[in-house]
């Protein structure tokens, strides 16, 4: 199955309120876009729909564009051989959405990288805190406009 076929199938057990859009252009792999208060019924029913079958979380990234934040999912299909591109568009100041990590325990680790370097809260992640920064780190250093702090602890960065 396709991208655009499984966005059709997707349209049809949730609807167009909650499956955004369809996207195909030449700058990247076509994707589907959805509300994030969707996010756990989607994943789950991509991951247990027999037909559909995406036992596989390949990534978790964040992608920060000016007006938003916006969370990428790749997803892939060992037994159907397929794969899907899943986007949730955040609102900057309040960058939140449910954790997949009971459907895809991989997504603990990734979930855990897109909060430290961006910010995003992932809602009801068992262990949210940085993976790659020490905890007293201030920001988020993906964000465009992260301040690089001078020091830190007493060590200058340069």
């Amino acid at each position: 199955m396709d991208a655009k076929e499984i966005y059709t199938r997707l349209v049809s057990q949730f609807g167009s309120e909650r499956i955004l859009a369809f996207r195909d252009d030449a700058a990247g792999d076509p994707f589907v876009l959805i509300r994030p208060e969707s996010v756990r019924g989607v994943m789950q029913f991509l991951r247990s729909e027999q037909s559909l079958d995406f036992d596989f979380l390949s990534l978790i990234t964040g992608v920060d564009y000016p007006d938003q934040l916006t969370v990428v999912y790749h997803l892939f299909s060992y037994s159907q051989t397929h794969k899907l591109v899943v986007k949730v568009e955040l609102p900057r100041a309040s960058p939140r959405v449910d954790t997949v990590e009971s459907i895809w325990p991989t997504a603990n680790w990734q979930e855990r990288e897109t909060f430290d370097l961006l910010g995003v809260e992932f809602v009801g992640h068992s262990n949210l805190r940085r993976i790659l920064l020490p905890e007293d780190w201030d920001g988020h250093p993906l964000r465009k406009d992260y301040q690089q702090p001078d020091e830190y602890h007493g060590v200058s960065n340069w």
